[in-house]
């Protein structure tokens, strides 16, 4: 019965997660759900010590079986071709600027659309950690060590998250960018943190963007709600 249930177990994720890349998830994503996997299998085989078979022949074609699972599962993901991020829901996009100082800063991010939802109750919500726009992480990229409305920030990669709120907005640069979302944010790596007011627009942006100016100001745009920071 034991081996029945971890069997099934395994089978589960294994269909779950081509289920995910027929889909055209992201590689992250599923690579977050192969280590899961991998995870269970190293759990399982574990486990078979303690099954008690009847016989040895049967203990040895159970743990044949996990490995030649595991091993089929490996050799489809790694053949499975980039998924095309244009046809998100929330496509991707960038934009970058070389500022006046010669500083080259881009934002590698996610445009999620409004589609009648109110930014503070059903997106972005207010008092909750966000990754400022969908899926993977926004990842924000600076060539040289700058300040971030007068507070130092060296070159290099960050994830870019934020605590929306009505009255202030909470930007966060954290050192860990290469991530799906929100998933594993620890604030211990938070490199910088910044308090800013938010503003409102007369014209609403369907799409949340990100512009750039040459002085440095660095804008979000989302419906008419309009956050930036300087960088210097």
């Amino acid at each position: 019965m034991v081996e029945l249930i971890c069997f099934e177990y395994l089978i589960f994720n294994v269909v779950y997660l081509h289920f995910n890349i027929a889909r055209n998830y992201s590689t992250k994503i599923c690579q977050y759900f192969y280590n899961q996997l991998n995870l269970s299998i190293i759990k399982l085989t574990n486990l078979v010590p303690q099954l008690k078979p009847k016989n040895m022949k049967k203990r040895i074609i159970y743990v044949a079986s996990l490995l030649m699972l595991f091993i089929s599962f490996t050799a489809n993901a790694q053949n499975k071709p980039a998924a095309d991020k244009s046809k998100r829901p929330s496509p991707p996009a960038k934009v970058t600027e070389t500022l006046s100082n010669g500083t080259v800063v881009s934002l590698d991010y996610s445009q999620p659309s409004l589609k009648g939802r109110v930014i503070g109750k059903d997106l972005a919500v207010y008092g909750k950690l966000w990754r400022t726009g969908a899926n993977e992480a926004t990842v924000f990229e600076i060539s040289k060590d700058v300040k971030i409305n007068g507070k130092a920030l060296a070159a290099g990669k960050y994830g870019l998250f934020t605590i929306p709120g009505e009255n202030e907005w909470t930007i966060i640069f954290n050192k860990i960018w290469d991530k799906w979302g929100e998933t594993d944010y620890t604030e211990a790596e938070d490199a910088l943190r910044i308090v800013v007011k938010p503003s409102t627009t007369t014209l609403a942006t369907e799409k949340m963007t990100f512009e750039i100016e040459k002085s440095g100001e660095v804008s979000l745009m989302w419906g008419n709600t309009e956050v930036s920071f300087k960088v210097k």
